[in-house]
């Protein structure tokens, strides 16, 4: 989420027209096209976010700007050229890295939560608890995992939650 996706589409010599096809999991699809003969671009329900990385009839490579999870989908580039149609599929999935937040509840334990990540973060405490991690699913596709720390024993002053995801790992102690 938030940096840029380039995805290619392999040029081939004497390309006579380029489509890029795209289908989010969520809303609409969208169209960019391109053809030689007439030197002309045309775009059909596409974002300002998606579009040529540079000029189509030297390279037909997409490019996503600030990747949101609604992009996730499926890619499909055609390419039209004398030597015959071409087509290369991509499937985008987008990492959503959790926020971290820990914090003392009204008993004085420690919460742990990584909120919005996609996929769901997993969760541990460097000291062993018996926790087990509560799941809300959004309708964006984002997860919020909450752990509460159950100590083993009450010998304790200082607690660390671990949160491991693809997009990072983070980690935050607190002493409640």
């Amino acid at each position: 989420v938030g940096s840029s996706s380039v995805l290619t589409c392999s040029p081939k010599s004497s390309i006579t027209m380029v489509t890029w096809k795209i289908n989010p999991k969520v809303g609409g699809s969208c169209t960019l096209g391109y053809r030689a003969d007439q030197n002309k671009t045309d775009r059909t329900n596409c974002s300002d976010s998606i579009n040529w990385k540079l000029r189509p009839d030297w390279d037909p490579t997409l490019e996503i700007r600030q990747v949101e999870i609604a992009h996730e989908g499926d890619y499909t580039c055609e390419v039209v050229a004398t030597d015959g149609n071409f087509h290369k599929t991509h499937h985008l999935t987008v990492l959503a890295p959790p926020r971290l937040t820990l914090y003392c509840d009204g008993h004085g334990v420690p919460v742990c939560e990584a909120a919005a990540g996609k996929p769901p973060a997993q969760i541990s405490w460097v000291l062993e608890s018996t926790s087990t991690p509560k799941e809300e699913a959004h309708d964006n596709g984002t997860v919020t995992v909450l752990s509460k720390f159950t100590a083993l024993s009450t010998n304790r002053t200082n607690t660390t939650c671990i949160v491991s995801h693809p997009a990072g790992n983070q980690s935050k102690s607190i002493a409640c």
